[in-house]
């Protein structure tokens, strides 16, 4: 049985969503799978990011973390997005690594690629659910098979009960106040296994 190909796209800011994706990375190893972990590329000035010390050390952490290419989503079997959401949606970074690649959807290079999301926000109700469905609105148009974590773990219900994506909220002091590492590495395992089903074929 070939190994599972694994991309952890992700764009931070103050590095949850890089908590989020170092804890995919971890989750997809543990299952055997092939990892990339992967940025996309910053779109805010410099000038921005110097004035946001925790924006700022983020930056400095993920410097060696490679940025993520059309190239990568065609080697996957199967990614997961991280993004923080901004004012329902998916945050500007994504957006643009997502409208450039026209390029391979054309081509068909996107179709079946099997696709989960994660997210975060600065309230329980800022929009995470709504940021995560956008992305898959996304996907759909690729023609990706997305697997969301649904209720189908316990970790789900303690990480706050979204049933599109793990979701965290950061608090004032700049920490998640839901735990969700067990749902992450859920959703992580569960994404393997359904890709795993259509890389190598479903046991009957």
């Amino acid at each position: 049985m070939n190994k599972t190909k694994l991309a952890i796209i992700y764009y931070s800011m103050t590095g949850i969503n890089t908590q989020l994706a170092e804890w995919a990375k971890e989750a997809g190893e543990d299952a055997g799978a092939e990892v990339k972990l992967l940025q996309v590329e910053e779109l805010a000035s410099e000038e921005a990011i110097e004035k946001n010390p925790v924006w700022k050390g983020n930056v400095e952490k993920t410097k060696d973390t490679p940025i993520a290419t059309s190239e990568d989503l065609v080697w996957a079997d199967a990614i997961v997005f991280s993004t923080p959401t901004r004012f329902g949606n998916v945050a500007a970074q994504m957006k643009q690594f997502l409208d450039l690649q026209g390029g391979v959807w054309s081509k068909g290079k996107l179709i079946n690629k099997v696709v989960t999301a994660m997210t975060s926000a600065q309230n329980p109700h800022g929009g995470q659910e709504a940021t995560i469905k956008s992305l898959y609105t996304t996907m759909m148009h690729w023609g990706a098979i997305i697997v969301p974590p649904g209720y189908s773990d316990d970790s789900v219900f303690a990480a706050g009960g979204n049933p599109y994506g793990t979701s965290v909220t950061q608090g004032q002091d700049g920490k998640m106040v839901e735990d969700v590492e067990a749902s992450v590495k859920h959703q992580v395992k569960r994404t393997l296994e359904v890709a795993s089903w259509i890389k190598n074929g479903k046991e009957k």
